[in-house]
């Protein structure tokens, strides 16, 4: 596989983390079903993972920034660069032996994610893209759909739950939007919704106030997919809001229009 030294840098580090998780998700497999429980294992799975993952990135690029879901923000010596990081995105998935998750690594340079990495250990699935170099998946290039209908497109999001104040937004998201399109789906791992975009397996995906890390990597797979990539708000900043709307280019402008209720 072709590659800069940072990607295949990326690459390894996922790939390694990821072994680890498999492991540690068919033991889960057998907690979940326990009177123990298996909240308190996945979340040493996690910060397992992003320690595993930290060790390989910060070890070979001491001086970059860094910002994961576990450890938190910590600033480098060169303020150019930060490596962001989900070392388990789906965890709820992961938590319930349900295979949809993955490790997600992007890195930002001067304000922008200039190369992504998702991995989906339990399908074997590497989705990558650097700035410029197109994406792909294993070895195998990546175009979004080419879907021009919204009433044949299916489109991605996540349901907020809890105390989540998203909720009445995205209620009026799906009132606008299913009566049109050929299906919604929440399977509950927006770096995978992203990259799915991305092969053409969705046609769009949006959600708001997600975190940085959530979505850092798929931005830049689905940008040299071919897609479109914006913040739901015009003047929104999309790695600080975290609200995004992504799709092939045919899709985005109706799209888009539904989400804003612009249309």
């Amino acid at each position: 596989m072709q590659g800069s030294a940072n990607l295949n840098l990326m690459i390894k580090a996922a790939r390694k983390a990821g072994r680890n998780l498999v492991k540690d998700f068919r033991e889960v497999e057998n907690l979940q079903v326990s009177l123990k429980g298996a909240g308190d294992f996945v979340s040493r799975a996690d910060i397992a993972a992003e320690r595993i993952i930290r060790d390989e990135l910060m070890g070979a690029r001491p001086t970059y920034g860094w910002l994961g879901e576990e450890s938190g923000g910590a600033p480098g010596e060169d303020p150019t660069r930060r490596w962001i990081v989900d070392p388990l995105d789906g965890t709820t998935n992961f938590l319930h032996g349900m295979p949809h998750w993955a490790v997600s690594i992007g890195l930002e340079h001067k304000g922008e994610i200039v190369a992504g990495v998702v991995l989906d250990p339990a399908k074997d699935e590497l989705f990558y893209a650097e700035k410029g170099l197109g994406a792909f998946m294993n070895d195998r290039r990546l175009r979004v759909s080419g879907r021009r209908s919204m009433a044949e497109s299916v489109f991605a999001t996540g349901v907020p739950f809890g105390t989540m104040t998203t909720l009445p937004a995205s209620l009026q998201d799906l009132a606008r939007l299913m009566p049109v399109c050929a299906g919604v789906r929440r399977w509950g791992a927006a770096a995978l919704d992203l990259a799915y975009v991305a092969a053409g397996r969705y046609d769009g995906y949006w959600e708001r106030e997600l975190n940085a890390w959530d979505i850092a990597a798929g931005v830049v797979i689905v940008r040299e997919a071919g897609g479109f990539v914006e913040p739901i708000g015009a003047d929104e900043n999309l790695m600080r809001k975290g609200s995004i709307i992504a799709a092939n280019p045919q899709i985005f402008g109706p799209f888009a229009a539904t989400i804003r209720n612009t249309g």
